[in-house]
């Protein structure tokens, strides 16, 4: 299927609990697997259909530089447990996603490698859509009512990086891969996911 076809999926399965309480749904997917391209897809049709929606990505609640790079762990591992502050997003976001009506964020800024704080606005959303990797770590998954894993193999992943970043295949072997394969082995996102879409096209 395409990124339409994948998206009026999920839209068809959400909203069916349009009249009920706010539902929480995760985007998860390792990095490069189409989850930004899906979630516009999806904030488009939800848009057409006039229901309240908000999306979160996590990548804009990343730490600064100094708390991931260069701590003394092994890179995977700052990837994949130091690249977001888990427990505080677990208390400050997670847990109130449900009822608040207002919830302050730091969102980083890439080019000063600073986090601003800022005012997101929950009030009246009927459905939050958060997307990012590692969703379903223990600390956040049982927050969600419905996790879509999208599932892209590594070199097809690897394939869509620009060749600058693709000549710095040591990174990804030593952090992301690395990260990728202990969520996998550990958490096993594929089969813990509500709905599995393939994304090797």
């Amino acid at each position: 299927m395409n990124n339409k076809e994948n998206a009026y999926q999920i839209f068809t399965r959400i909203k069916e609990n349009v009249h009920n309480n706010r539902m929480i749904i995760g985007i998860d997917g390792l990095s490069r697997s189409g989850k930004t391209t899906l979630v516009h897809e999806l904030k488009t049709m939800l848009t057409k259909a006039n229901i309240p929606h908000l999306v979160i990505h996590m990548d804009d609640h990343i730490v600064t530089r100094l708390s991931r790079y260069n701590t003394g762990y092994e890179q995977w591992y700052e990837y994949y447990s130091l690249q977001w502050d888990i427990n505080w997003l677990r208390e400050n976001l997670f847990k109130k996603l449900r009822v608040a009506d207002y919830i302050n964020l730091p969102f980083y800024d890439e080019h000063t490698d600073c986090q601003i704080d800022r005012e997101v606005i929950v009030k009246n959303t009927k459905f939050i859509i958060i997307e990012g990797v590692f969703l379903q770590r223990s600390e956040w998954r049982a927050f969600f009512d419905l996790i879509v894993y999208l599932d892209c193999a590594r070199m097809k992943r690897f394939a869509r990086e620009s060749v600058e970043t693709q000549s710095n295949r040591e990174k990804f072997t030593n952090r992301y891969w690395k990260a990728e394969d202990y969520y996998l082995n550990t958490i096993h996102p594929i089969q813990n996911a509500d709905i599995v879409l393939n994304r090797e096209e």
